[in-house]
């Protein structure tokens, strides 16, 4: 089934003096795509159906969000994001972190240019990035 895309056809449903036999294949029309609505719920290119909590079900969220350009935005009601596992940060070079077009106070990278530089943990302060040397840091025992 392909989820429907076209408009109900209403030209023989809006006014009390439509003849009813020109507005049944209208109405067969719709209910034939509410049908495929229903049979496609939950389902790839069809509706997404919330858990009876208000929530998207687990199933439904993809393990890996790619995008082609742009920023991914997470943006909860409570200002929070809560991440309940490692945060991987993606290992850049100096260079790359320099030239980052637009950086904002908050952001944080991962340098590691694999060379004799250690690691290190960078946060722009809204005028320049600052660098947490990780190797003068302890171990996590």
């Amino acid at each position: 089934m392909t989820f429907p895309t076209t408009a109900v056809n209403t030209t023989n449903l809006d006014a009390s003096t439509d003849s009813p036999a020109s507005a049944r294949a209208d109405i067969l029309d719709a209910v034939q795509k509410l049908n495929t609505i229903i049979a496609e719920a939950g389902l790839a290119n069809g509706v997404l159906v919330l858990t009876g909590s208000g929530k998207l079900p687990s199933s439904t969220i993809p393990t890996q969000i790619t995008l082609n350009s742009g920023v991914q935005v997470i943006n909860p009601v409570s200002g929070i994001v809560n991440i309940r596992d490692v945060l991987r940060l993606q290992q850049m070079t100096t260079v790359d972190i320099l030239a980052l077009a637009t950086p904002q106070a908050g952001d944080i990278a991962f340098a590691t240019d694999g060379d004799s530089t250690a690691p290190a943990l960078c946060i722009y302060d809204g005028d320049d990035w600052r660098t947490l040397d990780l190797s003068s840091l302890g171990f996590l025992s």
